[in-house]
């Protein structure tokens, strides 16, 4: 018989409040400011009252004993009391005057306070629920709020980006998916009805679709297991030159039936480095097949190494192809980007070799980037990885 589970222990839930409902104001940030320092002005009053009333009476008969009244004439009581009340009446007056002032200055920092952090709220709100596109304004209210806008800002705007590559990626994936299984689908029917017959063109077509899906959802695993880490090296030290020299061989027989030149730049030396030699093979064989597939028949695409300061080496890749524009430059490495708005598979690629490529070359500790003179100046990538 198996033991009773002792009872969860329940705790008293927590008092919550729905996204559009006002807090209370003695609950509000700029409410308990207000009343914070309201509590510490009349602490002061009460503090200098006090103080005023102890220590100034005795100071003043000192004083008047020492200009030569005596201790108990009727006289110097006189002059006591009136000194008592002038100066009870006087610090009233002032201390109620500045208590005033206090409030009032108080209160309007408390109302600018609030204004601005009702402003960054109801952008957050907004934002929340999908609106990514709204901006907290900059007020002005102090440095730490303007800086916390302008943080949040940043983080809207990319969650902005975020929603346009998701949104994109969904598109892209249901046109990856819509040809295939068309063409698939076309093909059973008719080979049901009969007017299809399975001989080897069939059997050519739906291996090729059945291959592009098993493609496609190999692409979209290796996307995965990069962007959340899951890559696994295995590291030996690798003489760059033989890297470079095993890319070129492998990517020749693509550039000569397109009839784009390949070239191995001069430098790199006798490198070593501490790599995954398939996964850099990997990196390579994408960005040669992305310079060749935005190079036209006649162009030049140029592989090469360099060393690049102490304990780093440079791998570039670059070509006279179709260029990047500036806008494209800070999306070339997401998932599923594609620089043109073509469809077609073959002339712009699915967008996932740099993204995993940019995945394989940060797990090596290293760096990739791109750049380009724009339109027509042909684009270049640089990988930095540490030197053995």
């Amino acid at each position: 018989m198996s033991a009773r589970r002792p009872a969860k222990q329940r705790y008293p839930a927590k008092q919550r409040y729905p996204a559009n409902q006002k807090y209370p104001a003695n609950q509000s940030l700029a409410g308990r400011l207000m009343v914070g320092q309201t509590i510490v002005l009349l602490a002061s009053v009460l503090t200098a009252g006090l103080v005023a009333s102890l220590v100034g009476p005795p100071i003043f008969h000192d004083h008047l004993v020492e200009a030569g009244h005596t201790a108990r004439s009727p006289e110097l009581t006189h002059i006591e009391a009136a000194y008592r009340e002038a100066s009870a009446i006087a610090l009233g007056v002032a201390l109620l005057l500045s208590l005033l002032c206090a409030l009032v200055v108080s209160w309007l920092v408390s109302r600018r306070l609030r204004r601005s952090l009702h402003d960054l709220t109801e952008t957050a709100r907004e934002v929340s629920q999908g609106r990514y596109g709204r901006r907290a304004p900059v007020t002005g209210g102090g440095s730490e709020l303007d800086s916390f806008a302008v943080a949040f800002n940043s983080m809207a705007s990319r969650l902005q980006d975020v929603e346009a590559t998701r949104r994109r990626l969904l598109s892209d994936l249901a046109h990856e998916l819509r040809t295939p299984i068309a063409t698939l689908s076309a093909y059973h029917e008719g080979l049901a009805d009969g007017v299809i017959e399975l001989d080897a063109d069939a059997r050519a077509v739906l291996v090729s679709q059945t291959a592009r899906l098993s493609r496609l959802a190999e692409d979209i695993d290796d996307v995965s297991r990069a962007e959340e880490g899951r890559l696994r090296l295995e590291l030996s030290r690798q003489p760059l030159e033989d890297l470079i020299t095993a890319a070129l061989d492998g990517a020749r027989p693509a550039f000569a039936e397109k009839g784009v030149d390949l070239v191995r730049s001069p430098g790199g030396g006798a490198v070593v480095v501490c790599v995954d030699p398939s996964r850099i093979g990997q990196v390579l064989g994408n960005l040669l097949t992305n310079a060749l597939r935005h190079t036209p028949a006649g162009g030049r695409v140029m592989l090469g190494a360099s060393r690049s300061g102490e304990n780093e080496v440079a791998i570039r890749v670059s070509d006279t192809g179709e260029g990047i524009t500036e806008e494209q430059l800070s999306h070339v490495f997401e998932r599923f980007f594609r620089g043109d708005s073509a469809r077609d598979r073959d002339r712009s690629g699915s967008g996932i070799g740099l993204t995993i490529s940019r995945a394989i070359v940060l797990a090596h500790g290293g760096t990739i980037t791109a750049s380009s003179d724009g339109p027509g100046h042909g684009a270049s990538f640089e990988i930095l990885l540490p030197r053995a």
